[in-house]
């Protein structure tokens, strides 16, 4: 993979377990992620480390919270123009209002969609394409895909019952990040 197509995530929350989760499902999209504790850290990470594409932060923190993070963020010419998605534990309508008045790029609810959706939303943002392909397993190496990685024999989810599908990320010019889903429950195999 080229160097330049790897996009750099901060991701800011108190909340570890929260870091934690994001941190490893952007990881496993091919995200390079750098992690803060509060607002303060950051602020700093986002104005020292170099290259960070987006950043992903929750609302209450101690020191700093996301709300006056961001408005430091964008007071900066360095920082002014990194997107930024607020991930809100608790939903509330009057914080997604001012999320988006400073300039977030969406509102996430925890809970209510699921972080893998978020990794799709980000990649949306910063110009990368998503293509869900259908996939059958009784065509060309269908057979052996289903062998070497042991997946359900026809193809379809065990959760729901839909038939599986390839989900494509470009991640450039002519390079892609492919996974299996169900793309009814979006359930990963």
């Amino acid at each position: 993979m080229a160097e330049e197509n790897i996009k750099k995530i901060l991701i800011v929350d108190d909340d570890e377990d929260t870091r934690t989760t994001y941190a490893s499902v952007f990881s496993k999209n091919g995200f390079v992620v750098v992690e803060a504790n509060d607002g303060i850290e950051g602020l700093d990470k986002a104005t020292s480390e170099e290259g960070i594409d987006v950043i992903f932060t929750g609302i209450i923190m101690p020191r700093m919270d996301g709300f006056q993070m961001m408005e430091a963020l964008k007071k900066n010419t360095v920082t002014s123009n990194i997107p930024i998605f607020m991930n809100s534990h608790l939903g509330r309508e009057d914080d997604r209002g001012k999320a988006l008045a400073l300039g977030a790029k969406d509102f996430i609810i925890k809970g209510i969609i699921p972080p893998n959706e978020v990794v799709t939303k980000i990649l949306h943002e910063l110009g990368e394409k998503s293509y869900v392909l259908k996939v059958d397993p009784f065509e060309m190496d269908g057979q052996q895909l289903i062998q070497d990685f042991s997946l359900p024999d026809d193809l379809v989810c065990d959760n729901c019952g839909a038939n599986l599908a390839v989900q494509l990320d470009s991640r450039g010019e002519n390079y892609f990040h492919a996974r299996l889903l169900c793309p009814s429950c979006h359930k990963r195999f």
